[in-house]
């Protein structure tokens, strides 16, 4: 009679490591998600940025003496759009949107601004009553984040002072 043992399964200390480690791995991909939603403000707030200085550009390129009544050089940032005039006005859906650069459109998020539409002149500083500086503010849930577009035409993070 034979009594050597013939292994057909795992140790208990061998699925207890394995439990372990599967633990450890599923915390920390589980702390990656919670607290996250679709809406980072701290991205779409870059994405904002881009936009602005973008539109700021393309008024300084166009040589136009007077672009107030030019949509494509205008800034709207109010009713979840940031973007050109003529941008938010074609676009009403962030699937919308992703045909244009010149726009941002994402759903629930709220985008508000102590003046819109804007004006630029032609070295990209804000017109008439925007002069003095206009907070774009970007929120959704309980992220909330800022920019500033002061008198000279300086697009940077967090409010105006």
């Amino acid at each position: 009679m034979d009594n050597s043992r013939i292994s057909k399964g795992f140790t208990l200390v061998e699925l207890i490591i394995v439990i372990i480690i599967l633990g450890i791995v599923s915390t920390f991909a589980a702390s990656r998600y919670i607290g996250t939603s679709s809406f980072s403000a701290y991205a779409a707030q870059e994405q904002a940025i881009a936009i602005i200085r973008q539109l700021q550009v393309y008024r300084m390129q166009s040589n136009i003496t007077d672009a107030t009544t030019k949509l494509d050089f205008q800034l709207t940032a109010s009713n979840g759009c940031v973007g050109s005039t003529a941008g938010c006005n074609a676009t009403s859906t962030p699937q919308g949107s992703a045909n244009r650069s010149d726009v941002m459109r994402i759903d629930g998020v709220t985008i508000t601004s102590t003046q819109s539409p804007i004006n630029f002149d032609l070295l990209g500083s804000p017109l008439n009553a925007a002069s003095s500086g206009i907070t774009v503010t970007l929120s959704s849930g309980n992220d909330t984040t800022a920019l500033c577009i002061n008198q000279v035409g300086y697009v940077g993070r967090g409010a105006c002072l």
